[in-house]
Order: C-alpha cells, then structure tokens, then sequence
C-alpha cells in the first residue's frame, strides 16, 4: 500500500510554546487502520490536529495525499481538509439543528442539493442506529446517539480519511466497541483511520497497528543523536 500520511522528523508547537510533538517520523499506509495510544497530555490531539491540517510542523516534513503540507499555500489546504473526516472529541455538533442537518451541514457547504443528498444522509443514519432519532437536536439524544451523530456527519462527505479523537471516552465498553466496528466496516470499504485513545484494553480487543505516543515523541521510535561537539585536540592534531 502507498502511504497516505508520510512524517519526516516532524515538531509541532502551538505560537511560540515549546514543542509538543517532536521528532515524529512514520509512515501510514492508505487503507490502514491505527490506533493512537498515549495517557492524556501525551500529543495525540495534538497529532491528529496537525494531520487535520489545522497547524502545520514547525519543523520536518508531512506529506499527506502525496503533497508536502509544507511546501502549501494557504489556498491548497481546504481541498485537502475536504478528503479527511474528523470526529472530534467534543462532537461539536449544531444544537439548534436535526440530526438530519447537522449530518447534512457538510454537503450543503459544499454546494449539494437536498435532492442529490438526503436519501444517502437517512441511509447513513439508519446505519448509525440513529434512523429513529432523524428529527431529534443533539440535547435530546444521548452521549452514545451524539457520538454517534458526530460520526455520521465527519463521514457523509466519504473522505479518504477518518480520525476521530478519543470516541469511546462518553459511552461504556459495550458501546465503545460498538463505534470501533463502525470504523472497521468504512476501513474495510477503503478509509484510512486512525482513532487516537488512551484506553489500553480498547487498542488490545482489536488487532490494529499501534502508534504509542509519550510526553510528544513515538515511544519505540529513535532519539535523534545530537551533532558531535567538535574535538579540538584531534582537530589541532589533523592541521599538525
């Protein structure tokens, strides 16, 4: 499988802060599906941030869809933004809105028409188990229906990419590995994901690629070395 997502020696900093990601090197095929390990505070938001293009690497290179970020304007970044879903920890959805528009807010920003999209929005929220809750706003459903909502929304636009931020933090285990096999059915259909959790028995109950993060850094990953100070005596010896 080619890469989707290519970090060479990546650091992240948020303004002039310390780096909160660093020397992040790895390599994610497209089609695959890995979990983002870590205890909070460990960098996965921030992870997942940075490959949602909402900040870019202070230093290193991050290829995505097989161009350099970096190298971007600001202009070429919300076609990219377009080919990746995101479920994000707070759900953000509308609160005045129907589960039917807030899944369907996305195509509508996008220029659809309600005729080209609503039969594929209620199919989508029959699959989410939400086919009864169409017309319910988002405080009148549960933590597990929001979350699940969030996810219909971050996927109606089908993009290549799905990452979603500690999903099975509001529901129970039951319901937790419920949302996880959702994933796997789009994984199966082609879409990369990458679920970042810090629930260690979640990542063991299924057989996907660990990326373990720690205080920013891959754990397992290599320390880059420093640059070797220069050694006077054998540099005096060498001119001798």
């Amino acid at each position: 499988m080619q890469p989707l997502i290519q970090l060479d020696r990546v650091g992240m900093r948020y303004g002039a802060g310390p780096e909160v990601l660093s020397d992040l090197t790895v390599s994610i095929p497209a089609g695959s599906f890995h979990f983002v390990k870590g205890p909070s505070g460990a960098g996965k938001s921030s992870l997942l941030r940075l490959l949602h293009l909402a900040y870019r690497p202070a230093r290193g290179s991050l290829t995505l869809f097989g161009r350099d970020v970096s190298a971007l304007g600001r202009r070429a970044l919300p076609p990219l933004r377009r080919r990746i879903g995101m479920v994000f920890q707070d759900f953000r959805l509308i609160g005045h809105l129907s589960a039917l528009d807030n899944v369907t807010l996305p195509l509508r920003l996008a220029g659809f028409r309600d005729d080209q999209y609503r039969g594929h929005v209620v199919e989508l929220l029959r699959w989410v188990g939400l086919g009864d809750r169409i017309g319910a706003r988002p405080a009148e459903l549960s933590g597990g229906e929001q979350q699940r909502l969030a996810i219909a929304r971050a996927v109606v636009t089908k993009p290549d990419l799905l990452m979603a931020d500690e999903p099975t933090g509001n529901v129970d285990d039951q319901a937790g590995a419920r949302l996880i096999r959702l994933f796997e059915e789009l994984n199966r259909h082609g879409t990369t994901v990458i679920v970042a959790t810090h629930s260690g028995a979640l990542v063991e109950r299924f057989d996907h690629p660990v990326l373990e993060l720690l205080d920013g850094r891959l754990v397992g990953a290599p320390v880059p070395a420093a640059p070797a100070a220069p050694d006077a005596d054998s540099g005096a010896g060498a001119a001798a």
